[in-house]
């Protein structure tokens, strides 16, 4: 399983942002088409939000990664 840490920068990012930002998606209407096609989880249950706010301490899950959303230092 591919584990990334992503350090957030201010309070929160959209779900389909932070796919794309992670490389997850190639590009934010692939990650849309994830998240409807219900293949996200956010905290071990199934989002179907495209934009829901994702903020640090909230860990998002699909096929083969997670990622833990971080709060950027400083």
């Amino acid at each position: 399983m591919n584990l990334i840490d992503f350090p957030l920068r201010g309070e929160h990012i959209t779900l389909d942002a932070l796919l794309k930002a992670t490389g997850l998606a190639p590009s934010g209407g692939i990650a849309k088409m994830m998240v409807a096609d219900g293949l996200v989880q956010v905290d071990g249950r199934d989002e179907l939000r495209k934009t829901c706010k994702i903020r640090a301490g909230q860990v998002v899950s699909l096929a083969g990664a997670r990622i833990k959303v971080l709060s950027a230092p400083g």
